[in-house]
């Protein structure tokens, strides 16, 4: 059982994979959102055999909503249906914060982000 994590941005979308057996979260990389976002998250999902999708689910200071959950929650559903798999939401409030605080190159804070969210998701299924 393999996981893709996936901080949705409107520019850029970054991305985290599992171990094998669902424990581990770990950054992978960044990409443009784009026209051609589900062509390569087409690859991505088949050269790692992912089996499930962790998205954030943006949420502001009340718990509610925010502007971007809409496009996050069409996102998901497209995801859904191009390939079939199931799509997950873990809440993500503060994980890009989170993300600068521990990483040095804030280049690679989405796919950080990404990995907390999706860490978050596995400890909670794997209590």
């Amino acid at each position: 059982m393999r996981f893709l994590g996936i901080d949705y941005g409107k520019k850029r979308i970054g991305l985290s994979l599992s171990d094998e057996n669902g424990k581990f979260a770990f950054p992978m990389k960044i990409i443009l959102n784009n026209k051609e976002v589900f062509s390569f998250l087409s690859k991505i999902i088949k050269e790692n055999k992912i089996t499930e999708i962790v998205i954030g689910e943006s949420l502001d200071f009340d718990g509610m909503p925010n502007k971007v959950m809409k496009e996050i929650e069409k996102f998901s559903s497209e995801l859904e249906k191009s390939f079939l798999i199931p799509v997950h939401f873990q809440k993500e409030f503060l994980t890009s914060v989170e993300a600068r605080r521990y990483k040095e190159n804030k280049e690679k804070v989405d796919s950080n982000a990404s990995a907390l969210i999706l860490q978050r998701y596995l400890d909670r299924i794997n209590k």
